[in-house]
């Protein structure tokens, strides 16, 4: 079964049920195996599917040296047309993907998932949202006072309780814009990716004095 929510465009369609996380955001320290986890998975992906992968990048938090993020690979793929999904989904499903957001008035964006390993989020050609996502990444990359500013957001809100993954990332939506900015690219149709993470004593620790991890950790 699918759940419709809204989303970027008029609907985003979430197959199998829209995920509530009922709870804090987790984070945790930058680890980098992340970025060999990335080589790894991109390397399953082209191998499945040749010449149908017009690009691939690492995107998302865990693609910036130094930066508390969620243990789970973000990468974007470019494929020629998103909305055919029979031209790409069946080789990515044997690699352990599944298909679970399908957002054809965004971009035709879709969302591929390895529970809790990677979000694979597809985008067509020439799409701009591509060409933001390695922008903001690579400013995070080279500016250590956006990096600190967009980390210590993260941690501040991260520590709140929220029903949906996609609230907290919204929250950020404003220092998203910021940072973006200094980019140059334009704020128009920016949204920031949500998943999961978990926050490690070593990243509170960094965040503001009154964040402390989960009790359960």
């Amino acid at each position: 079964m699918s759940d419709a929510v809204a989303g970027q465009g008029e609907r985003a369609e979430w197959i199998g049920g829209r995920s509530r996380l009922d709870g804090p955001v987790h984070l945790a320290n930058y680890d980098p195996a992340w970025a060999k986890d990335y080589e790894r998975e991109a390397n399953r992906i082209l191998s499945a599917l040749g010449d149908h992968a017009l690009l691939i990048e690492h995107v998302g938090s865990t693609s910036v040296p130094g930066l508390a993020a969620k243990p789970i690979i973000d990468i974007a793929l470019v494929v020629p047309n998103p909305g055919d999904e029979s031209s790409y989904v069946p080789q990515l499903e044997s690699l352990g993907y599944t298909l679970r957001i399908r957002e054809p008035d965004w971009y035709q964006h879709r969302v591929l998932r390895i529970r809790d390993r990677v979000n694979l989020h597809v985008f067509p050609a020439d799409c701009g949202e591509v060409d933001r996502l390695v922008a903001f990444r690579d400013q995070l990359r080279r500016d250590h006072g956006d990096r600190n500013l967009y980390e210590s957001t993260k941690c501040a809100l991260a520590a709140s309780h929220w029903n949906y993954m996609q609230e907290y990332a919204d929250a950020k939506a404003q220092v998203v814009a910021q940072i973006l900015a200094h980019t140059g690219h334009p704020r128009r149709h920016w949204r920031t990716l949500a998943c999961t993470a978990f926050i490690s004593p070593q990243v509170a620790q960094r965040c503001r004095p009154s964040l402390r991890p989960p009790a359960s950790m």
